[in-house]
């Protein structure tokens, strides 16, 4: 894993398309911090999340991961102080909306 550019000291966000054991994610957080990052945030649409992602993500120097909940996060998963979780239903109403009226989809995410 490299860092390319100078991240001492600065706030640094990392973002995937998608988690699911959290290896990648935490990997680059490592990379970040170990080139002085001060510190580091991630993001992902879809947070699968499975087997050993909330242990790594818990020993992770992440601050805040924040996923849609286009996977929902239960039990206690859902209680993780780490993680946070979007909601997509507005952004989803909103696009069954656009195609029912035959107008703009693509208007949404401009």
């Amino acid at each position: 894993m490299n860092v390319v550019g100078d991240v001492a000291g600065r706030t640094c966000i990392i973002q995937d398309d998608i988690i699911d054991t959290a290896g990648t994610i935490v990997k680059a957080a490592i990379a970040l911090k170990d080139n002085g990052a001060g510190r580091i945030f991630a993001c992902a649409v879809h947070g699968v999340l499975s087997g050993p992602a909330f242990e790594r993500i818990d020993k992770a120097p992440i601050e805040k991961l924040i996923v849609t909940n286009t996977i929902p996060l239960n039990g206690d998963r859902a209680k993780n102080g780490k993680i946070v979780s979007l909601s997509v239903a507005k952004l989803l109403a909103q696009a069954i909306r656009s195609i029912h009226e035959e107008s703009s989809v693509s208007s949404l995410f401009v």
